[in-house]
């Protein structure tokens, strides 16, 4: 057996172990075998809780590390999955990520997270970077790529997952809504209401747009046009939406409604409304989208539109785990959403 070297460094939280450990040092520290401990480490859930925790206990006392470069040569594995969000300043997304990256660690992968900002050429770009280190797997947030991204991750040949969309045409696999029919439900539900002067104040994010043409398109239907359109900066900010719907009083100053493209910029506008004496929702309808966790606590509560970020994050770190262990997986999957009714409404 390959002999443990373990050298200590004195810092000032104390001793700090630098090791050359083996897979066997720790299987011997352990009491298990070397196979037990590549499994403890590679696939944790399946082994059994107290196993485990000797094997975590034992890689604390020798100090090792596991090469993940050998992993990879040996299995072909990574052992990564590629995460892409347009932001992290959003709340609405984090229920994705919390999700997704409880299901790919438990099953003993590592998430790499990149941000677009919103920009399909950085989006472009980071897919050139993140393929460059061969992830097993890659989760893209919407459907909008550039040409070259697509054809990227189709020569790449390995799971992709989309998310927040809903397209005939996925690059792989898509797990997600459809922003048409948010788009319609909201325009159902004003008009079920009564409203007919109706106004969007919104982001300039492509899902968002798409949830505008639907409710334009619902709202056409009835013969009713949207009574003015009110486009803001990205992210979306509380601050921006008291800007916007300041905005969209001085050009349509008899607005019945306001559709926002996000709770955050709904927040905004209740607000500036309450400061200008404006009743909602007696003389203004204000509706969100996101259900984020300050939405049923608003004066008055928001109306809003629900979806399940953690639910999209599961079902979309399950679909690169099943089409890595060669199952057979769905295309399209709709997770949907809910239309919330509150008191500003």
């Amino acid at each position: 057996m390959e002999k443990t070297q373990i050298r200590s460094l004195r810092t000032a939280e104390g001793e700090l172990a630098v090791s050359g450990a083996t897979l066997a040092d720790v299987a011997r520290v352990a009491g298990v075998s070397p196979i037990t401990v590549s499994r403890a480490l590679n696939q944790p859930h399946l082994v059994r809780p107290n196993t485990l925790a000797k094997v975590q206990a034992a890689v604390a006392q020798t100090g090792y590390v596991k090469n993940m470069m050998a992993g990879a040569l040996a299995s072909a594995r990574s052992r990564l999955v590629s995460l892409v969000l347009p932001t992290i300043s959003t709340p609405i997304f984090a229920d994705m990520v919390q999700a997704a990256s409880d299901n790919l660690t438990a099953a003993g992968y590592q998430v790499m997270l990149g941000l677009s900002s919103y920009e399909a050429w950085r989006e472009e770009l980071l897919v050139e970077t993140i393929l460059s280190r061969r992830p097993d797997g890659v989760i893209l947030t919407g459907s909008l790529h550039t040409d070259s991204t697509r054809r990227r991750l189709q020569a790449a040949q390995l799971p992709v997952v989309e998310t927040w969309d809903l397209t005939p045409s996925p690059v792989d696999m898509m797990v997600g809504f459809s922003h048409e029919d948010v788009g319609h439900a909201i325009a159902q539900h004003l008009l079920e209401r009564g409203y007919r002067r109706i106004a969007i104040l919104a982001v300039q994010d492509p899902r968002a747009a798409r949830r505008n043409q639907g409710l334009q398109a619902g709202l056409a239907k009835h013969g009713v046009e949207v009574a003015a359109l009110q486009l803001m900066p990205l992210p979306s900010t509380f601050a921006l939406g008291r800007e916007g719907m300041a905005a969209l009083l001085a050009s349509c100053p008899d607005v019945e409604a306001v559709v926002c493209s996000s709770d955050t910029l709904a927040h905004g506008v209740l607000t500036e409304a309450i400061e200008r004496g404006i009743k909602v929702p007696q003389q203004l309808a204000v509706v969100g989208f996101g259900d984020l966790h300050f939405a049923s606590h608003t004066y008055p509560p928001l109306s809003t539109v629900r979806v399940d970020g953690a639910n999209i994050g599961r079902m979309a770190a399950q679909a690169i785990l099943d089409r890595l262990e060669g199952k057979a997986v769905a295309s399209l999957t709709d997770t949907g959403f809910q239309f919330i009714q509150r008191g500003s409404t």
